[in-house]
């Protein structure tokens, strides 16, 4: 099963930007669908972006409608990365951040299908 480690939270203002990262164990997570999730105190966990493999050398990117123009996500297959771009970041966008992966790469948005988790980042945005 793939590892997971997340990095790169952390306290940023409002507007401004953080880059997350996910550093996965195995070269074979260059086939998973990556996703990105989030959960505010009190809520339950969202799908936030995924990045899922569409064969080839061919990616696509989905994004939830609260972050869409404001995230990017993407990958490093040569380093087994995935990595979350956030700008723009507003005080609604505090969590904790889960990077996944889902190796069947079905219902990508939901989190149940996702079989591999890190231990999340946490990001705060102050208004």
């Amino acid at each position: 099963q793939v590892q997971l480690v997340e990095s790169g939270g952390g306290l940023v203002q409002a507007g401004g930007s953080l880059r997350l990262s996910c550093a996965a164990s195995k070269r074979t997570a260059s086939r998973y669908a990556m996703g990105w999730f989030r959960q505010a105190p009190g809520k339950e966990r969202e799908f936030v972006a995924v990045h899922s493999w569409s064969g080839g050398s061919t990616y696509y990117a989905d994004y939830a409608d609260s972050v869409k123009g404001r995230f990017t996500i993407s990958r490093d297959n040569a380093k087994n990365m995935v990595y979350l771009q956030m700008n723009s970041l507003k005080p609604e966008d505090t969590a904790v951040y889960y990077c996944a992966a889902n190796g069947l790469q079905i219902r990508v948005r939901d989190p149940v299908q996702y079989d591999a988790w890190g231990q999340g980042t946490q990001v705060t945005v102050s208004s």
